[in-house]
């Protein structure tokens, strides 16, 4: 019998890449996307055809988690195709930068939705349904190493992937006894856009760092990238890939990882060993 996924912001990037990982280890896929960004029917499109393809089904939803009960309706209409539930994966999840001397509590009340309380929420309902189930189901959440490193600009979304990295510690002790485990993985720079899928956007908002003008009049895409330009900042050479995302989350979500919870496991290729901020605090000379 096929397992049972459910993955927020599962379209693009990081989450298409679980989507893809968790299809081939036999899961059936429930995911959510927000139809307000731009080009989501493509991006759910191939998500979909990629996991149908490897023989899973899949369940796309459109959620917009910046509302309180964004959670709450995409977590029942889920569990409602699924039929039931091994795996949730935290995904969805943006920063928009701001200093401090430039807050605004609409900006707070953003993040705190998407990036804080939609991590509780799916926590909750996910393991209130696999105790009441009696199912010794994983949760596992992507934060960020973000979470360990201060960044300019980025003092609100620093602070909220800080508390989720120690919160699973307290709610992987609540959930221990009833054989469910709770994990963070933690990216560094990963390509969560194709050079294709940067040269389709348009209008770039706040939270599409990336963007280059370059790359869309470049028709073959030769033009170097944000995550092109990392290879010196990061010890290994290069940046990460949504499928180094996934290899990890699948490891944690398998047996192989029985006996691990409550961690948080960084995935960035080094990058945060020294203390260099990708994009902000770079030496002339690189790493190097």
């Amino acid at each position: 019998m096929r397992k049972k996924a459910i993955i927020t912001g599962g379209e693009s990037g990081i989450g298409r890449g679980i989507c893809v990982a968790l299809a081939k280890e036999g899961y059936d896929i429930a995911f959510s996307y927000y139809s307000g960004a731009d080009n989501s029917d493509y991006y759910v499109d191939m998500t979909t055809s990629l996991v149908t393809s490897l023989g899973a089904e899949c369940y796309p939803f459109d959620a917009d988690f910046s509302k309180k009960d964004g959670a709450d309706i995409f977590f029942n209409k889920a569990i409602s195709s699924l039929g039931s539930l091994d795996l949730c994966i935290n995904n969805a999840g943006v920063n928009k930068p701001r200093a401090i001397q430039d807050f605004s509590d609409d900006n707070l009340d953003f993040l705190l939705n998407l990036d804080f309380r939609t991590y509780i929420k799916m926590m909750h309902l996910s393991s209130r349904y696999m105790i009441d189930n009696k199912i010794k189901g994983n949760i596992i959440n992507i934060t960020s190493s973000r979470g360990e490193r201060s960044y300019p600009n980025c003092g609100l979304y620093c602070g909220m992937k800080a508390g989720l990295n120690k919160m699973i510690e307290a709610f992987a002790l609540d959930v221990a006894e009833y054989g469910i485990r709770i994990n963070n993985v933690a990216p560094g720079a990963i390509r969560i856009r194709t050079k294709e899928e940067i040269a389709f956007i348009d209008k770039p908002s706040d939270m599409e760092y990336y963007w280059d003008k370059r790359i869309a009049e470049s028709p073959l895409n030769t033009i170097p990238d944000f995550w092109d330009n990392l290879k010196d900042t990061v010890p290994l050479g290069r940046a990460g890939t949504p499928k180094d995302i996934a290899n990890a989350v699948t490891f944690l979500a398998s047996d192989k990882a029985s006996y691990i919870t409550g961690i948080t496991l960084r995935v960035d290729g080094g990058l945060i060993l020294p203390g260099i901020p990708e994009g902000s605090a770079r030496t002339d000379e690189g790493w190097e």
